[in-house]
């Protein structure tokens, strides 16, 4: 499994609830450039319209090798899930105020590129502070651990 990126402010700013593997509609071009490490998902969020998913302001850069038939970098790309599966995450979104927020782009075993979603409860500022704290302690201990 190859990992093309990650979302590092997603485990700081959300509290991760649940995660669902989903495929991605991709065009040519998009597929090279995540072969080559070029896509951001830093500020990227999930929404459901019209009984499909889809994934927001995701960056894949142009590919270097294109042509004038290149993709938008920040096109809205769907994403694969069945539809039970979309209708289960739009009641669990709808009742409980949660968002849906990709965790990780890969490229799976057979070479098919996979999102991991998750569904996520914003945090607050304490806990973001509480979560720095035990951080912070976590790492103390570890310290006095290896010198000892």
């Amino acid at each position: 499994m190859k990992i093309v990126t990650t979302n590092s402010k997603a485990r700081h700013n959300y509290e991760i609830l649940d995660k669902f593997e989903t495929g991605i509609e991709l065009k040519g071009t998009e597929v090279k450039s995540l072969r080559n490490s070029s896509a951001n998902i830093n500020d990227a969020y999930c929404i459901i319209r019209n009984g499909e998913l889809f994934i927001e302001n995701m960056h894949i850069a142009p590919y270097a090798g294109g042509n004038i038939f290149n993709h938008d970098p920040l096109r809205r790309r769907r994403l694969l899930m069945h539809k039970k599966e979309i209708i289960r995450l739009n009641s669990k979104i709808d009742q409980k105020g949660l968002t849906m927020v990709p965790l990780r782009v890969y490229f799976n075993e057979k070479g098919k590129a996979k999102v991991e979603i998750a569904l996520a409860r914003g945090k607050h500022l304490y806990d973001k502070r509480e979560d720095m704290v035990k951080k912070e302690i976590d790492m103390n201990l570890r310290k006095k651990i290896k010198y000892e």
